[in-house]
């Protein structure tokens, strides 16, 4: 049996979603599950695609499929393609090359830890 998912309220949610979107890095990329699993929502990859189809200004391009797929199609895929590579992003064949891209939320310099990090409580 499953365990029951955490109940989401969505304007809390793509706020959480929106935050770490800005904060990849360039040349940098993370999955929709990456997203979704660093907003503290992990299997809400579909959530987080509807928050990028509405346009809020993010660098959408650094965010992919899984395996490091771009899943969007024709023009659009194209332009990813090309912002990515701009940005310095390695490509092998069709795919993002993740190994040496993907962003890892938490291990990058000057990245906030998060308040339920327990290196941090009870320090002032």
């Amino acid at each position: 049996m499953r365990p029951a998912r955490k109940t989401i309220d969505s304007g809390e949610f793509r706020l959480l979603v929106e935050r770490v979107i800005r904060e990849i890095p360039q040349g940098k990329v993370l999955t929709y599950g990456g997203v979704a699993k660093a907003a503290g929502y992990p299997g809400r990859s579909r959530m987080v695609a509807r928050i990028l189809q509405r346009g809020f200004g993010l660098p959408w391009q650094r965010v992919l499929g899984a395996g490091g797929e771009i899943k969007l199609r024709g023009d659009s895929a194209m332009e990813q393609r090309f912002r990515l590579q701009s940005e310095g992003v390695r490509f092998r064949g069709r795919r993002v090359d993740m190994k040496s891209c993907e962003w890892k939320p938490g291990l990058s310099k000057g990245h906030k830890s998060r308040p339920t990090d327990r290196r941090s409580r009870g320090k002032k």
